[in-house]
């Protein structure tokens, strides 16, 4: 078998600029990204960046797979030996807490920060988005199940909420108690279930 470098820089140039595009997207939104500031962001050229993705609407899938990439490494992975129900719930929450105390996305939680800006579009990126946030809520509504909660789809809605409400306090005011309140409220619901 042959080594091809062509291929090892372009996978290097894709996973670099995925990320940074992740990021910018927490920050300013998946419709800022555009090329010349992804070349600037990275130090990557533009040519190489057209290269691997062909076209800005690429990139910001691109942004949204590295972003669940990012997500599950973090938050959903590390938990997945616990006992399915309540203590994974408590897990995931304890994993969410953790993820946004350690900073990993610049403007917080990824899914919070794009769903809203996605939310009545159409397309490729809007697709991604929404399949994010339904692979999370559906993840919830597992654990609510499996802990038996009599409805588990509002189960889900509401920790949802917690989540993204915390997030959004953490990044206006800097906020770190929303994180706790929304830990509890959210565990809350399998005892309220």
């Amino acid at each position: 078998m042959t080594y091809d470098g062509r291929r090892a820089r372009g996978d290097a140039t894709r996973r670099r600029a995925a990320r940074c595009a992740a990021d910018i997207a927490t920050t300013h939104g998946l419709d800022s990204i555009s090329v010349g500031g992804l070349a600037s962001a990275t130090g990557l050229s533009k040519s190489g960046i057209l290269t691997v993705f062909g076209t800005r609407e690429a990139i910001q899938v691109a942004a949204v797979a590295e972003a669940r990439r990012v997500y599950v490494d973090t938050v959903i992975a590390p938990v997945w030996g616990a006992a399915p129900g309540r203590d994974r719930l408590a897990a995931l929450l304890d994993a969410w807490v953790d993820y946004q105390r350690a900073g990993v996305f610049p403007g917080g939680c990824f899914v919070a920060a794009t769903s809203a800006e996605y939310g009545h579009r159409d397309g490729p990126v809007a697709a991604a988005v929404r399949a994010l946030k339904r692979e999370w809520l559906e993840l919830l509504e597992g654990e609510l199940r499996a802990a038996g909660v009599a409805d588990p789809a509002e189960g889900a809605f509401r920790i949802d909420a917690y989540l993204v409400a915390a997030n959004t306090r953490r990044q206006l005011f800097g906020d770190d108690t929303a994180l706790a309140t929304a830990r509890r409220l959210a565990l809350a619901v399998v005892g309220s279930g």
